[in-house]
């Protein structure tokens, strides 16, 4: 996130795609609901009717993947009518040029014909958001353009086009000069505890902790000086779902997981089966004995958050503390200790008389504190600093007070680089045998994999088993009456699950969370279709048909 949480309340706009918010995060929903209630405009772009909507000024209801039509749309328009911030392009950006002449077949007409959204709505969500325009009251910011924000989440990551889609909201920021400033900027709400610090601290394929190339001989070099190693890889690695392909093939024979659940996180699951079980050597390393650990060779007992001292950095920069609130069970480790002993065993084997100084941690402070000294957005932190509400990064000295707020007077790069972005349609379209297009996603009452959540028995009480939403007109056609047990099919394969005839969704699509281990529904996505720079596979949209089971 370029900005906090708390700025949320004060925004003038608030610009949703690609979030549940209410369900997928609902702390910061209330934040939302808070600006709306002082008077800001909230604009909603998704093919469900998710549950903000009801709070909404607009909600332009998209068919699955024509967004990025839409977004191109409402810039064509901004530039159109002048709305756009010429100041602030001016002072603050580069590539303009090449970037608004791309634009120009991008018009509203266009995009309404894609999406399905009426020019009206498109035209009017440009204006509301470039102008910062507020419903009801007065603004709390004095000056004469209001202040807007852009939130976003997997429904656009998670898209074989979902750098582009990051890159165009990127755009339409700099474009109408929301960047910089408090409630403001481009905001990506992270779906699981502590993501943001798994990604901070190097565990990507491309990049070192504190998001430092790999291919960076200069930064490779000087992590090499600090942790006393000769060399580090200085190649892009695979990613989870390149690993899985690779493994099917032979080119990888082992996998150590930590705190992951491929076999329910992961697309087109008959093939991740297939791949682990072909695995000379699986290790898991977690909290319970998911569905990916029933398949391990070894399982390493971890201890969950609630049980041990640590620190996780949420999803607007904050790095936190965790202090231990009840005593873990059994032989159950914390992760760092678990991984700094198998490496002992590890350099035992192979001669080492003595264990690196890299690995010898007496305690989680002191991996804190290794880490902040290699990592320069960490670089002014420590355990005490970090008592209380946390800080902000980056906080590169220790008498930094964190940043709130990115970008404040220039971009990291120096001056904003305006990316020309074509349009490109989901890698797999409904056919006459797959007519309707599947989204995935959660409910307020699951988290992820459920593999904690379904454990809790007033939530798994309250949202029992896997569900399919159908618009009314689909569920015609298939004749399927609400409570039907029916069956999904995509070209990699069937689930099962209650039907829930709903408006939620448009005609022409379905939806199923991907919680539920008796309906998974990562067993009909796809992943041959991966975004060419992040490789994430394409789990919001593919192709299916509906079937009553019983028919």
């Amino acid at each position: 996130m370029t900005n906090s949480i708390r700025e949320m309340r004060d925004a003038d706009c608030i610009f949703i795609t690609g979030s549940n918010t209410a369900e997928a995060h609902p702390v910061i929903s209330y934040e939302i609901i808070r600006a709306v209630q002082r008077g800001a405009h909230l604009v909603i772009v998704d093919p469900r009717r998710i549950p903000l909507v009801d709070h909404a000024t607009l909600f332009l209801q998209i068919k699955p993947g024509t967004d990025i039509y839409v977004f191109l749309a409402i810039m064509h328009t901004i530039i159109r009518e002048g709305w756009a911030d010429a100041d602030f392009i001016n002072a603050r950006t580069e590539g303009y040029d090449e970037f608004a002449a791309v634009l120009e077949e991008y018009t509203p007409e266009r995009a309404a014909l894609m999406s399905g959204v009426p020019v009206e709505q498109i035209e009017a969500a440009a204006r509301i958001y470039a102008l910062g325009e507020r419903a009801s009251g007065d603004s709390v910011y004095a000056e004469p353009r209001g202040h807007s924000m852009i939130l976003y989440a997997m429904g656009i990551t998670q898209r074989s086009n979902g750098t582009d889609m990051v890159k165009t909201l990127a755009n339409l920021a700099m474009l109408c000069g929301h960047m910089g400033k408090p409630s403001t900027g481009v905001n990506p709400l992270r779906g699981q505890s502590n993501v943001q610090g798994a990604c901070d601290l190097g565990c990507l394929v491309n990049v070192f902790p504190g998001y430092q190339r790999v291919t960076d001989a200069e930064k490779r070099e000087a992590l090499a000086d600090a942790w006393d190693v000769a060399t580090l890889p200085d190649e892009v690695g695979l990613t989870i779902v390149e690993a899985m392909h690779a493994a099917t093939e032979g080119q990888v024979r082992a996998v150590y997981v930590m705190g992951e659940n491929p076999m329910m996180s992961d697309p087109n699951t008959s093939h991740v089966e297939h791949a682990l079980r072909g695995l000379d050597l699986l290790v898991v390393q977690d909290i319970f004995l998911s569905e990916t650990a029933q398949l391990a060779h070894v399982v390493l007992p971890a201890k969950s958050s609630l049980e041990k001292h640590g620190s996780f950095t949420n999803t607007e920069r904050r790095v936190q503390l965790l202090t231990p609130v009840i005593n873990s069970p059994g032989d159950a480790l914390p992760d760092w200790q678990i991984t700094a002993e198998l490496a002992a065993r590890l350099d035992a084997r192979l001669g080492q008389s003595r264990l690196p100084d890299y690995w010898r941690f007496e305690s989680a402070e002191a991996v804190f504190d290794e880490l902040a000294r290699v990592t320069p957005i960490y670089r002014g932190m420590t355990y005490d600093r970090l008592a209380g509400v946390g800080l902000q990064w980056p906080c590169p000295t220790p008498d930094h007070p964190g940043t709130p707020i990115l970008h404040a007077e220039q971009f990291s790069r120096g001056r904003g680089k305006f990316n020309p972005v074509i349009a490109h349609d989901p890698a797999e379209q409904p056919d006459e045998e797959y007519p309707l297009i599947l989204s995935t996603g959660r409910v307020l009452y699951h988290y992820h994999s459920s593999t904690m959540t379904r454990r809790s028995q007033p939530l798994d009480w309250r949202e029992p088993g896997g569900f399919v939403e159908i618009h009314p007109d689909d569920a015609a056609v298939a004749d399927v009456q609400p409570d039907d047990r029916v069956t999904l099919t995509s070209r990699r394969g069937s689930v099962q699950a209650q039907a829930r005839i709903s408006q939620r969704v448009p005609p022409g699509t379905v939806f199923l969370a991907f919680h539920w281990r008796e309906s998974p529904a990562n067993m009909l996505t796809q992943d041959f279709a991966l975004d060419p720079v992040a490789k994430i596979p394409e789990y919001k949209v593919c192709a299916v048909r509906l079937e009553n089971s019983h028919s």
